[in-house]
């Protein structure tokens, strides 16, 4: 609710002659990307990413007495690809590199096999909820315990050659 009405001042969603400057609308974009999916799924939220949206494509469309838009291309596309996440469900392609296990690069092939894309890219949810904020141990980076087997913490551990 506090979010919501945040981001309704931000937008100067009560008043329409309102013209937010870049910055806010970037701060809108970015914070909407980031919690968008689980602001969406409670019904005050709902609400407020409905009137923030809606608030959003107005000033998007709005143009200046030359006939151009009031805000440039970047501000534009930034909510146009906001405005697409969400009606894709919060689901985005990201498209970013990191060290993988080679068992990691074949369960990735073959997902990718399966959903026949070649581009790189990773389906992830805008917004959603950390998957350690869920656990129990509610620590940033650590990996949930497997079935039967304790959580690897190898990478921590440091070898020490003997001495001689």
């Amino acid at each position: 609710r506090i979010i919501g009405d945040i981001m309704r001042d931000l937008a100067s969603c009560d008043n329409a002659d309102a013209i937010p400057s870049e910055h806010v609308l970037e701060c809108i974009c970015e914070l909407l990307n980031s919690i968008g999916y689980t602001l969406e799924s409670m019904p005050a939220g709902n609400e407020a990413v409905t009137q923030v949206t809606g608030r959003l494509m107005d000033l998007k469309s709005r143009k200046n007495k030359k006939g151009k838009s009031l805000y440039p291309m970047r501000i534009n596309f930034m909510i146009q690809d906001l405005l697409d996440t969400k009606k894709a469900g919060w689901q985005k392609k990201i498209f970013k590199a990191a060290a993988k296990t080679k068992d990691e690069i074949r369960e990735d092939a073959l997902k990718d096999e399966k959903a026949s894309k070649n581009d790189g890219s990773q389906v992830v949810i805008a917004g959603q909820r950390p998957a350690w904020m869920d656990s129990k141990d509610s620590t940033p980076g650590a990996k949930p315990a497997a079935a039967g087997k304790e959580a690897d913490s190898s990478w921590q551990d440091v070898p020490v050659k003997a001495r001689r």
